[in-house]
């Protein structure tokens, strides 16, 4: 495949012989001084790649419709419909999927799965790790960052076969700011998704979590069994019990979506459009946003479609816990409105007197310096201003449903 025309561009290909990219792929869409190792592969008309990056360090590298801002490193691996910002890296064997967004300076180490994933400036995980539907913040710099120890696992899938498994590791009202605890997943242990866990908590190395960790700065142990493991007992994919924690996280974890949605669009946009690369990584981000909400409702759908037959079983089970049942009729009956109310976004005027207070700081910061160090040099009360605006809107979401209905069986109000 001939690439002189990216090379009379000024990318940097030492072997052109063995690159491959698609001619569908405007040669200023790659920039000048990038360079571009042996065996890789660039596809997809929507990839642009910033000045200073690195395309497959340690071995060959397939990038596919991505966006990488500036000086990012994809070491080796593949990488597809995934949003990279400026000086991520990750190291080879990567297989990163559809719906991944990096921030700024976070990155992995060798052989990593990510799709679905969201990691917030700085989190950085080790080697040897699949994290799918999660989103991750906490830190404030590289020598302070939240941490994804090596084999980590999160498990997004069920035995009953559903992935309505979301998990939240920090928030996005609070994460944004950049001024939070660091959260610590120790190596060799996983986390059971749909899981909540605060700011500054610490799970142990070899540890799984199955549990929602709500109070900060937490150092987490595993409850004990009283008498040992508890004896085996029969075990019916399509029956659930209760599922309140299920759709509470599920829709906190959209709630977040939408807060991160509203910060691109009203903040990030502000100091996302230096360069065209810039641009694209701030279309591609909310792109990847937009695709987590998507998925997380195709999934809670999912549960929604497994109810009936739950509920037909449960009515054979003597003793079946009336609370269980009460859960899913509830959820199965507003499901409809529901899916309809999660397509459509917040309410502008959620919190909107606090938002104008961030913003109106925010337009104060000199938009050259790099993003996380134009978020620490607002001052702390628009930060609280920005917090509450975008929990209002986590918030609107997350109180969409109840277990028990409202007054004539609808939706919650906000």
């Amino acid at each position: 495949m001939d690439v002189s025309r990216y090379i009379r561009q000024g990318v940097v290909i030492p072997c052109p012989e063995s690159v491959e990219i698609d001619p569908d792929i405007p040669p200023e869409n790659i920039a000048a001084g990038v360079c571009i190792h042996a065996g890789s592969r660039i596809r997809g008309s929507g990839t642009f790649i910033g000045p200073g990056c690195i395309i497959g360090a340690e071995a060959p590298a397939t990038v596919d419709d991505c966006q990488l801002g500036h000086g990012v490193g994809l070491k080796g691996g593949y990488y597809g419909s995934a949003t990279f910002l400026d000086r991520c890296e990750m190291g080879s064997g990567s297989h990163v999927r559809a719906g991944t967004l990096l921030e700024e300076q976070s990155g992995a180490a060798h052989s990593v799965g990510f799709k679905q994933t969201i990691l917030f400036p700085f989190v950085t995980a080790g080697s040897l790790i699949n994290l799918c539907d999660c989103l991750m913040a906490g830190g404030t710099g590289r020598k302070n960052h939240s941490e994804i120890g090596s084999s980590y696992i999160h498990f997004n899938f069920t035995p009953r076969q559903d992935k309505a498994t979301a998990s939240l590791l920090g928030d996005v009202p609070r994460g944004v700011m950049l001024d939070r605890r660091p959260i610590f997943l120790g190596g060799q242990g996983g986390l059971v998704g749909p899981s909540r866990i605060a700011f500054g908590t610490v799970i142990p190395a070899g540890t799984v979590c199955r549990d929602d960790i709500l109070e900060e700065n937490t150092l987490y142990a595993p409850p004990e069994t009283p008498g040992g493991s508890p004896p085996a007992r029969e075990f019916n994919p399509s029956l659930y019990f209760g599922i309140r924690r299920i759709v509470a996280n599920n829709l906190l974890y959209i709630g977040n979506l939408h807060a991160l949605r509203a910060w691109y669009r009203w903040v990030r946009a502000r100091c996302m459009a230096a360069d065209p690369y810039a641009r694209a990584c701030h279309a591609g981000a909310l792109a990847r946003i937009e695709s987590g909400i998507r998925e997380r409702i195709l999934q809670l759908g999912g549960l929604a479609r497994k109810l009936p037959r739950s509920l037909e079983l449960a009515g054979s089970v003597d003793g079946f816990p009336g609370e269980c049942l009460r859960q899913q009729r509830s959820f199965l009956r507003q499901w409809p409105r529901l899916e309809d109310a999660l397509r459509q976004d917040p309410p502008e005027d959620a919190a909107a007197d606090s938002r104008d207070v961030f913003l109106k700081a925010w337009e104060g910061i000199d938009r050259s310096i790099p993003y996380p160090d134009a978020v620490g040099r607002v001052d702390g009360e628009s930060r609280e201003a920005g917090t509450r605006w975008l929990q209002a809107i986590v918030d609107h979401t997350a109180s969409l449903w109840r277990p028990t209905p409202a007054a004539g069986g609808g939706l919650a109000g906000p």
